[in-house]
């Protein structure tokens, strides 16, 4: 029996880009590094399908990152990688069991790249870093990484304060960085693929499609959510202290409120404490937690495994494609 690895190859060539040519991978797809949800078995999934899977280390202590790569390194035959959030207290710990563990691809976020892109160019390791804006997208290219993640304020999770739309964002970051541009936020299928080419991306992110897969070590609950919710079910809230896009539920409700108030940044941050996304995401609370996710999930209606998440995104894209190319002046 073939396996879906060798499926998704027979099925479609390699798409050439300068995403691909950087990592090493078949398709210009990454999978985001979605916390509670990206882990070891997402990853090696998506990596065997030809994408680029990452594991999501924001939401894991060092030896439980140990452990995933680890992991990830005995089931995925291709390259794979672990996104990074420059946040982190530890995130020096988290580098230095990335280089020990051979790991050869890191995304950063939520931080500034300039203070370890050098080191990690240093050490032979492909390098992007997500960013919400053209200044931030011109900061991570000054630092040296090898590609830019331009995330739109559709993604799911945490945004950018300036709330910049994906097919705004895109053609001002490609237009203002000489490296390949990754486009993220609000891409689910194969014509939200296509759509980011055109405005020149050299590939896509995609979190809450690979959120809502059979491998996404996010709760059942959390799945369901996700599959049941609309176009307009969810809110970016707190948008002065620290934006977050997640489905309305009795939790963001009370933040809706204390924020209509006039709540204080304090206030408003005790409310966010960083547990509600465990309890949602991890554990399965749908009522008391924070449930992040992006806009794209009112047109998912199915949860798939992540192979075949990337067999129809490839089929879409190339019937897309073609839809281009018979309106050509």
């Amino acid at each position: 029996m073939k396996t879906e690895q060798e499926n998704s190859k027979r099925s479609f060539e390699p798409i050439q880009t300068g995403v691909t040519q950087i990592f090493g991978i078949r398709y210009p797809v990454i999978q985001g590094g979605m916390i509670w949800a990206a882990g070891a078995e997402l990853a090696a999934a998506v990596s065997n399908a030809g994408g680029l899977g990452l594991i999501g280390s924001g939401s894991m202590y060092p030896d439980e990152l140990i452990r995933q790569i680890r992991w990830a390194k005995s089931h995925a035959q291709n390259p794979f990688g672990v996104n990074i959030p420059l946040f982190r207290s530890d995130v020096g710990e988290l580098i230095k069991i990335c280089l020990e563990e051979g790991v050869r691809i890191i995304f950063t976020s939520a931080g500034n790249p300039k203070k370890y892109t050098p080191f990690l160019k240093e050490n032979g390791i492909k390098t992007a870093h997500v960013v919400p804006s053209v200044k931030l997208a011109q900061k991570a290219a000054a630092a040296g990484v090898d590609a830019i993640v331009a995330e739109g304020t559709e993604a799911g999770g945490h945004n950018g304060f300036d709330e910049i739309t994906t097919i705004c964002l895109i053609p001002q970051v490609v237009d203002a960085v000489s490296v390949p541009v990754i486009a993220a936020g609000g891409i689910g299928d194969g014509r939200g693929m296509a759509a980011a080419f055109a405005l020149g991306a050299e590939g896509v992110q995609m979190g809450t499609r690979f959120a809502l897969s059979e491998e996404s070590a996010a709760h059942e609950n959390y799945k369901m959510a996700g599959i049941a919710a609309g176009e307009s079910d969810t809110r970016l809230i707190a948008k002065k202290y620290a934006p977050v896009r997640t489905i309305v539920n009795p939790f963001t409700e009370k933040i809706i409120a204390a924020e209509n108030s006039g709540a204080s940044r304090d206030e408003i941050i005790r409310l966010l404490d960083s547990g509600k996304a465990k309890a949602a995401i991890r554990d399965g609370d749908t009522e008391n937690g924070e449930i992040e996710i992006g806009q794209i999930c009112g047109m998912i209606k199915e949860i798939k495994p992540a192979a075949e998440i990337i067999q129809d995104l490839l089929r879409e894209f190339s019937k897309t494609a073609k839809v281009f190319k018979t309106l050509a002046v």
